[in-house]
């Protein structure tokens, strides 16, 4: 992976706000969220915040691939992060998440975080304003439309071709509903930065946004 001076400066602005995030929790386990269109890079710009994170305790991943109910299920997955994951954590210091079986269309087992280590969150759909609530870092990713698209597509193939518009409609409606954008703390746009189309990290085979 190749960077430029000026993607590695922005990089290094997007840590030291980590850290401050992190600073910030005090007795809380820090959130940081990460939203943005499809093809945008979220999977893979959270691979690369995984890699270079900065403090002695590494964060636990939720990726919202694995909430999504279907096809349709953008903001039922928005709502339980809210509600079953992101407000108990916060509160009571024990959250949970359910992964959906993309394979068998239902949902499958439960995932339970507990304790202070922090909490790395991507994918559509983590911006909505009940979220960002209970988050001490929302960051939001910008590129260019037939980049994100082509990106998409090239990694997920006919799989996400076929359900490209469906999506799309389910994610404007979340657009106008919540504003996103507004809701972040910072707005890369990560259109030159060599973020290569990461395979989906869905636990199910079936790959999704």
């Amino acid at each position: 992976m190749s960077w430029g001076p000026d993607a590695e400066r922005r990089l290094e602005t997007v840590l030291a706000a980590v850290a401050a995030a992190a600073a910030s929790a005090g007795a809380a386990a820090p959130v940081v969220l990460i939203d943005g269109p499809s093809g945008a890079g979220k999977s893979s710009f959270a691979d690369l915040l995984l890699s270079r994170w900065p403090g002695d305790v590494p964060p636990r991943i939720v990726r919202m691939d694995d909430l999504y109910p279907g096809w349709d299920g953008l903001d039922a997955a928005s709502c339980s992060l809210h509600a079953e994951l992101l407000e108990p954590l916060a509160t009571s210091g024990i959250g949970r998440w359910r992964r959906w079986d993309w394979t068998r269309e239902r949902p499958a087992e439960w995932h339970e975080l507990t304790g202070r280590a922090p909490v790395l969150v991507e994918g559509c759909g983590t911006l909505a304003g009940a979220n960002v609530r209970w988050a001490h870092l929302a960051l939001w990713l910008d590129a260019d439309d037939e980049l994100r698209k082509e990106r998409a597509l090239d990694r997920d193939g006919e799989t996400f071709a076929s359900h490209w518009d469906q999506w799309q409609a389910v994610f404007e409606r979340y657009l106008d509903r919540e504003d996103p954008r507004a809701n972040a703390d910072l707005v890369l746009d990560v259109t030159d930065w060599p973020l290569a189309s990461a395979p989906r990290h869905a636990t199910g085979s079936t790959v999704v946004p």
